[in-house]
């Protein structure tokens, strides 16, 4: 079927929305709803099928699929269980600054290792020490899956928003760390992130105060007990962080990041199934592993590219730019503000991996008219982020904690509970984000 342009952009737009709507609304399966929808694209000629295809950056995918199986073997190693046992001991039955710092550890290891992994590495522990405290779980697990959601974008590997940067604007591993002669990501999320931290233990504080713990089980148990094989343990981390280090020095190499994650994925699989006598932690068959994998995830970010591509392909996204162009040409900082500030809410009703890949290539446009994109990616980026952790449609991370805390606790929260920690976060967040971001990364350039 051929369309006329003005069609094709409304059709494009009907299905997007349709999609994205059943999405967060789970009328049915997301990833059905997300592949119906790139059906639906290709059947009435928004694109072709070889279109979508192309569409999907599967530098991307190659990179999810391969930083999982490494966090698979690194799972198994008992490195978080390790490090979790020591903060248990250190907090000396201090339960807010326990819950603080497994909550701040997961924020750290998610700039690595997916924030859903992330998640289901940590909770067990938490599991174990309210069980040890007498608490429920509910409060602390959710408070570290948001902490754990906080952190993937202040570097390249840890959640798909800073790939798709990369994607879209070529933005390397440093360029995280400083770019333009000034902090990025890291540095802005950090200042955000520990004032989010000490905002929580302080009310932790006034929460936990009268809850009394023995310490004598904690103080008995040495924290290395956890890493049952250390010849496993030292070399599933030495690969990660190998992989990690080849990934920081991609420009040197010459190698594309999915090309370099996929060898590292390669090397540790190979490594222990040759060598899986020598080990006494059980090492999973490539079909274990394969099963392991999130293919619903795959599924769905494969079928998100392609129709965000549908709709740069239809000239949708060229009409949103045209639409924002003014404002932002303007003031830049009336126009970063209302990227922020507009971000928030939206992705915390809606998926918040297809809000920022629709708006990334939206200010890539803005680019070609001369201005400068990168204020606006990056608060496009910071906003997506943390204005996910309002609610479990925004970020899948805080569905898995709580599906994971009411299991434990064997009772369904309500949605009061819910938004009565991530409401705070999300608000502390976004503040404390916002005032670093404008004073290093719009304003200088507002002119």
């Amino acid at each position: 079927m051929v369309l006329q342009t003005g069609s094709m952009e409304v059709i494009a737009t009907i299905i997007f929305l349709a999609a994205i709507t059943v999405v967060v609304t789970g009328w049915f399966d997301s990833v059905l709803a997300a592949l119906l929808g790139v059906v639906a694209m290709i059947s009435f000629g928004v694109m072709t099928d070889i279109d979508a295809f192309k569409f999907v950056d599967w530098n991307v995918i190659t990179i999810l699929l391969s930083i999982w199986t490494i966090s698979g073997f690194f799972g198994r190693s008992g490195v978080p269980a390790y490090l979790s046992a020591v903060v248990l001991r250190m907090a000396r039955g201090n339960v807010s600054l326990f819950v603080v710092s497994v909550g701040a550890l997961a924020g750290f290891v998610s700039m690595l290792i997916d924030n859903v992994v992330v998640v289901l590495m940590f909770a067990p522990v938490i599991f174990h020490a309210c069980r040890l405290f007498k608490l429920p779980a509910f409060g602390p697990v959710l408070f570290m899956g948001l902490c754990a959601n906080f952190m993937g974008t202040a570097m390249l590997l840890g959640d798909l928003p800073p790939q798709m940067l990369h994607s879209v604007a070529k933005i390397e591993f440093f360029g995280f760390i400083w770019f333009m002669g000034r902090p990025s990501s890291f540095f802005i999320l950090l200042f955000a992130y520990l004032v989010t931290l000490s905002f929580f233990y302080w009310r932790f504080k006034k929460k936990y105060q009268s809850v009394q713990v023995d310490l004598s089980s904690i103080e008995k148990k040495n924290p290395l007990d956890h890493i049952k094989d250390k010849p496993f343990a030292i070399i599933s981390c030495g690969i990660f962080a190998l992989t990690i280090l080849a990934m920081a020095f991609r420009e040197k190499l010459g190698f594309h990041l999915g090309f370099i994650a996929m060898c590292g994925a390669l090397t540790i699989t190979l490594f222990f199934l040759l060598f899986k006598d020598r080990f006494t932690v059980e090492i999973p068959d490539v079909e274990e592993i394969l099963k392991e994998l999130d293919w619903r995830a795959i599924f769905f970010y494969v079928s998100l590219f392609a129709l965000v591509g549908g709709l740069d392909h239809a000239g949708v996204i060229k009409v949103l730019a045209q639409f924002i162009t003014p404002m932002i040409k303007e003031s830049l900082i009336v126009g970063g503000t209302l990227v922020y500030w507009l971000t928030a809410p939206i992705v915390g009703l809606v998926e918040h991996d297809a809000y920022i890949l629709t708006m990334l290539y939206v200010i890539r446009d803005l680019g070609l008219e001369g201005i400068n994109p990168w204020p606006l990616y990056w608060m496009l980026l910071w906003a997506g982020t943390l204005g996910s952790n309002l609610t479990i449609a925004g970020a899948p991370a805080l569905f898995v904690a709580k599906n994971l805390a009411d299991k434990e606790d064997r009772r369904l929260s309500t949605l009061k509970e819910f938004l009565g920690i991530s409401v705070p976060y999300v608000a502390v967040s976004l503040l404390s984000c916002y005032i670093p971001a404008m004073l290093v990364w719009v304003i200088p350039f507002a002119g």
